[in-house]
């Protein structure tokens, strides 16, 4: 009986053996080209923060305000538009249906405000549209 646990003791041992021996080997090869991984890994790193950077001017905060401009007309057709960057600079579009006709509006949006009075629908799109 105990003849089979050392057996079993040297088989596990030699198992081991040849575990570290493979792995000696496999951390001493190295692939061509890993030597300039760090250098790749800046770099894409330093792309991505430029990209942010670049994304931050895009207009990419949105919201739509839909509804009815006047008591006798229904089913939201005016609506407005809200189109900002992560400043709040962008443009609120809103285009009122009546009747007989529509109109449309753009008003210009700087740090989240705008010098022109805005209408309360106008107000809501860019409530909606700030983060």
């Amino acid at each position: 009986m105990w003849i089979l646990a050392v057996v079993a003791f040297v088989v596990a041992l030699a198992a081991a053996s040849l575990a570290v021996v493979a792995l000696r080997r496999q951390t001493a090869y190295r692939a061509p080209g890993t030597d300039a991984l760090p250098e790749d890994v800046t770099g894409l790193r330093q792309e991505v923060a430029a990209l942010r950077l670049e994304a931050g001017d895009a207009l990419r905060h949105l919201a739509v305000v839909r509804y009815d401009a006047f008591g006798d007309m229904g089913g939201h057709l005016s609506w407005s538009l809200a189109l900002l960057d992560d400043s709040g600079n962008g443009v609120v579009l809103t285009s009122i249906h009546g009747r007989s006709d529509a109109r449309t509006y753009a008003k210009s949006i700087s740090s989240w405000t705008c010098e022109q009075q805005l209408s309360p629908e106008e107000e809501e799109a860019v409530a909606h549209a700030r983060p």
